[in-house]
């Protein structure tokens, strides 16, 4: 990845494994602003970045550059990883559509919060209720600092409904009285199986959000999350029908370690265009 560090900013020389609007509108994350194409800003714990295109390379403006040098990933060759998936016929047109994502490397308190939102909910209804929530932290004048643990849990159920979150904010209510005491750094540490047992014991995490907080919160790539586009993706290439749990399983041991990534690209590329994948 050929990028450069300064300061107050970080800028992507080449473009071929980088497309903010891919990053962001691929489903991995609720916390960002859309100005205009290529003009996004993106929230994360604390931190902003103002990411857009200039003179064909990417400004990342912030004040917290190594932190979204890690956020991004740009350390991961994602050219390697993009050949290797492109070998498998299933998924050529799909890295090809979807280049520029990057499978973010999100703060594990907002993923869970943010996917046990997701559940039977869409993207914009989800990124309304976030940005509500964030505004319960700390207020940095442009932007709000996501809650911290403490902070959130001084947010009343009937917050949490006012927030948009409907049937989900009792779920939020216990959820946070489950992990308060929890230092998820710790739990990086477990074993993928381990900790998706650990996952679905938390109030309101299912198996696609448990699947879903394993990728994009502890960027295990050994996790297939699946919902009804990935259905789709599923019949297209075993041309069967499967439980949702069992739909997930197969896929990990049809894409090995590189499951993760082929979800993102196969997720962006069937519910952009909703085509047959060959």
């Amino acid at each position: 990845m050929d990028y450069e560090v300064q300061e107050d900013k970080i800028i992507i020389n080449n473009t071929n494994d980088f497309n903010i609007e891919h990053i962001l509108e691929c489903g991995q994350i609720f916390t960002y602003k859309k100005i205009d194409a290529d003009d996004y800003f993106v929230y994360s714990k604390d931190k902003m970045a103002h990411i857009y295109l200039k003179d064909k390379r990417y400004i990342i403006e912030t004040n917290a550059p190594d932190y979204f040098v890690n956020f991004f990933d740009l350390k991961t060759d994602y050219t390697k990883i993009k050949n290797e998936l492109a070998k498998n016929e299933y998924m050529k047109n799909a890295v090809k559509f979807g280049y520029g994502i990057r499978i973010l490397k999100q703060d594990l308190l907002e993923v869970i919060i943010g996917f046990v939102i997701s559940s039977n909910n869409n993207i914009e209804r989800i990124k309304k209720t976030m940005a509500k929530i964030r505004e319960c932290g700390t207020n940095n004048g442009s932007y709000y600092s996501f809650p911290t643990m403490s902070e959130l849990g001084k947010i009343t159920l009937e917050q949490f409904k006012a927030f948009g979150c409907g049937y989900r904010a009792w779920y939020l209510v216990k959820l946070i009285n489950e992990i308060k005491n929890i230092n998820l750094n710790e739990t990086e540490k477990m074993e993928t199986g381990a900790l998706k047992k650990w996952l679905l014991s938390l109030c309101g995490v299912g198996p696609k959000v448990a699947d879903c907080i394993l990728l994009f919160g502890y960027h295990r790539c050994d996790s297939f999350p699946v919902d009804t586009w990935i259905e789709k993706v599923y019949f297209d290439i075993f041309k069967i029908k499967k439980s949702q749990k069992n739909m997930s399983e197969d896929l990990v041991k049809y894409f090995g370690e590189l499951s993760g990534y082929a979800q993102q690209y196969l997720f962006f590329y069937k519910r952009s265009l909703n085509v047959e994948l060959v």
